[in-house]
């Protein structure tokens, strides 16, 4: 018979998969446990049971399976002094004041925007929702609306309106993005190069006939009340007849600039001169006004601009009109005129975003600009703001201040998720992660801004989170997280795994926060809520090569979350199904909890249980705090008059949970060799931990009347060939385990 003493020093590594069972060969099995359950491990290695969730808000919302997504919170920071959470619901956003370390309260709810119409927020869609958000306003979008915008209006008032774009002062240019969606060759032709009513015809399908015709008009087309422009002139469509004719608005006159400089040619001798036009459109005898147009070759201005008609076409970005005088040199020259004319010509595209098209998936803001991604007929397309000028997407002439449109043309469709500022602008897909990259002590600028593709396993809806120099995200299958992460000795990005110790846990997570100095440890964590209502807790150090894993239960489901500096708020749908806002605060080991003074041997509990439920209570007379047991409410309140000896000023009530650490196997090497697979017991367990109270080792009690910090030795018995040690805690006391040293006997 041979004992050995294993020590377990350390739980740096989290919960790990069973399927390391074998590994006993590494550091990580060694410092790890197949279970750590509502803990959280801290930067020393030890683990701590996690902060209790002390109840803040009841939505008066029910769990819904076939709509489980029904609030999705965000951060709202103006300063360190006025700081909210906001909730988009169902046609609905709430705003919620985090005033101080203990009070969140709700200051606004708002179910319709400026203009009294209904909000189009849809709880099919809530965890698609992305948002940012700078000073006063938070853009929100999803590729089904126009991007919203919430303005906070005073400290305790919001508003909610539409996105939209700068316009010309005379407000005959909208400075918005635009697009080409028709296909190579066609046409539009409108009928007058100024006014309403003008008619414009495509040459092959082109307008949406959504719905049944009426009066000769497609009532319900979704290219009513859109812009496409002739050249550089708006023309707004007010009504559609067909597939390819709809009826407009010019807003200007049809006047394109020609792109070349000295687009006009002469022939010496000859009142014929030759205009470059990139795809003109033009047929012969097609009319077309020209002006500003310089003297050349010898014919005056006055000879050349003017009502002319085109008497030959040359090709496709060529043709010759007749001048009023014949030319004395034969040259290139006219400056840079305009050509007004209603010609049919491939060269008009489209506003970019409408109904029709669809509208931004993401948003974020970088460089100083407000950066849009990801419409639905444009899903790889990332639109830029003008510097500092956020409702302007004007290109102009790409100067370095003016708005960037760009498209991943990679060779695969990818369809932008979510945009991340970091050290460059991170785009992540639904097929693969990319960037545009930042240069060396430059901006980004229409002349250098491109997008690069990285890695390919695409994004899920889980909005990415940066800790620890990182990009924290989960893959689209939902089962595996990563980190993107740039490399210099590749140059590159890469998507690193870093749940595969801790695969059981990721359950398509849907929704992720990061709180910085968390759980009142100076570490940071990464929240993910699952789809199985579960939580699981990612921390990382890359300084000091450690990462772990550990997994958050509750008596209910965890939900969205939201971080506010070293705060966590999340979520919850409680053993009721009621949705509710909770944080994590105090080492109260209670869900939904609130606090209150027992008066007259009674606790009110009304604000967040109603009659008939259960709930679990501690109790606290200044010093220490006991668990009294399960309680009913009944009146608003819990009859507390049993312990009327005993002197309690306060107590919580909420719903208790359990926290357990279940070793690896425990395993060494004998004389013989590795104990792995052979029969063997466990005869004691040491366990160093502090501050605890009320825990069992392998099912034994290990009573301690109050909180205890040291050491403690608990005998066992029993042999098996994988002898684990779990160390549990089902009442609602604090536990903090730093290690353990098992004596195992072969």
């Amino acid at each position: 018979m041979q004992k050995i003493r294993v020590p377990q020093n350390s739980f740096q590594f989290g919960e790990v998969s069973d399927s390391l069972i074998m590994r006993t060969d590494t550091g990580i099995y060694t410092s790890s446990a197949q279970k750590i359950q509502n803990m959280i491990v801290t930067t020393e290695g030890s683990a701590r049971k996690r902060q209790g969730l002390k109840h803040i808000y009841d939505y008066s919302i029910t769990y819904d399976s076939s709509n489980p997504d029904q609030s999705h919170l965000f951060p709202f920071i103006f300063d360190n002094n006025e700081q909210y959470i906001i909730s988009i619901e169902h046609q609905k956003v709430r705003c919620f004041r985090v005033v101080d370390a203990d009070t969140v309260t709700l200051v606004s709810t708002i179910t319709a925007d400026v203009s009294s119409a209904a909000l189009p927020f849809d709880k099919e869609y809530l965890q698609q929702y992305t948002a940012a958000q700078m000073g006063d306003v938070m853009f929100i979008c999803h590729p089904l609306f126009a991007p919203r915008i919430l303005t906070r209006t005073s400290l305790t008032a919001f508003t909610v309106s539409t996105y939209t774009f700068d316009e010309r002062s005379d407000s005959k240019e909208t400075y918005q993005p635009y697009s080409k969606f028709h296909g190579v060759g066609v046409t539009l032709d409108p009928s007058a190069t100024s006014g309403s009513g003008v008619t414009l015809t495509t040459s092959s399908a082109y307008f949406d006939t959504t719905g049944s015709q009426s009066g000769g008009n497609y009532a319900s087309s979704l290219h009513v009340g859109v812009i496409l422009r002739y050249g550089d002139n708006e023309i707004q469509i007010t009504s559609v007849q067909s597939t390819t004719q709809a009826t407009g608005t010019i807003s200007d006159n049809l006047i394109i600039s020609l792109e070349i400089s000295n687009p006009i040619r002469t022939r010496n001798g000859s009142d014929s001169i030759e205009i470059t036009q990139v795809n003109h459109g033009h047929a012969v005898s097609d009319s077309i006004t020209i002006s500003l147009a310089d003297t050349v070759g010898g014919i005056s201005a006055s000879n050349l601009n003017g009502a002319r008609s085109i008497t030959s076409i040359v090709d496709q970005n060529t043709y010759t009109v007749t001048a009023g005088g014949s030319a004395n040199a034969s040259e290139d020259g006219g400056g840079k005129p305009k050509i007004a004319s209603h010609a049919p010509t491939t060269n008009f595209d489209e506003q970019s975003w409408s109904a029709k098209r669809g509208y931004p998936a993401a948003v974020s803001f970088h460089e100083n600009r407000l950066v849009f991604a990801g419409t639905i007929a444009e899903p790889d397309s990332i639109y830029m703001s003008q510097i500092g000028e956020y409702f302007n997407h004007d290109v102009g002439t790409a100067q370095d201040n003016e708005a960037i449109q760009l498209t991943a043309a990679t060779g695969d469709v990818h369809e932008i998720r979510h945009l991340v500022s970091s050290r460059d602008l991170q785009v992540f897909a639904g097929t693969g992660e990319l960037y545009v990259p930042t240069y060396l002590n430059q901006a980004i600028t229409p002349t250098n801004a491109q997008i690069r593709e990285q890695t390919p396993y695409g994004c899920s809806f889980a909005t990415p989170q940066l800790i620890d120099g990182a990009t924290v995200f989960a893959q689209a299958s939902g089962r595996i997280v990563r980190e993107y992460l740039f490399t210099d000795a590749e140059d590159a990005y890469a998507s690193t795994a870093i749940s595969t110790i801790a695969s059981h846990l990721i359950n398509t997570p849907k929704y992720m926060a990061v709180v910085h100095s968390g759980f009142d440890q100076s570490d940071s964590y990464v929240v993910m809520s699952m789809t199985d209502g579960n939580a699981a807790v990612f921390t990382s150090n890359r300084a000091e090569k450690r990462a772990s894993w550990t997994q958050f239960v509750t008596d209910g489901r965890f939900d969205s979350m939201v971080s506010i500096d070293d705060r966590m708020f999340v979520n919850i749908y409680d053993a009721n199904n009621k949705l509710k806002l909770c944080e994590f605060k105090d080492d109260i080991g209670l869900d939904s909890y609130i606090y209150g003074a027992v008066s007259s041997n009674s606790l009110t509990v009304s604000s967040a249980y109603a009659n008939g439920v259960t709930v679990d209570i501690l109790a606290t007379d200044g010093t220490e705090t006991d668990y009294l047991g399960e309680f009913t409410v009944g009146s608003g309140a819990v009859d507390l008059s049993a312990f009327s000896g005993t002197p309690y000023t306060n107590a919580y009530a909420g719903k208790k949970f359990t926290s357990k650490i279940i070793s690896n196997p425990i395993d060494a090497s004998g004389a013989a060799g590795p104990l792995t697979g052979s029969l063997r017991g466990i005869t004691n367990v040491v366990v160093d931990m502090k501050n605890t109270k009320s825990i069992k080792i392998n099912s034994k009690p290990l009573n301690i009347e109050e909180s205890f910090t040291g050491k403690k030795e608990v005998r066992l018995l029993g042999y098996n060939r994988d002898p684990q040690v779990t160390i549990e805690q089902a009442n609602p006391l604090f536990m903090h385990i730093n290690g353990f040293i098992t004596e195992v006997i072969i």
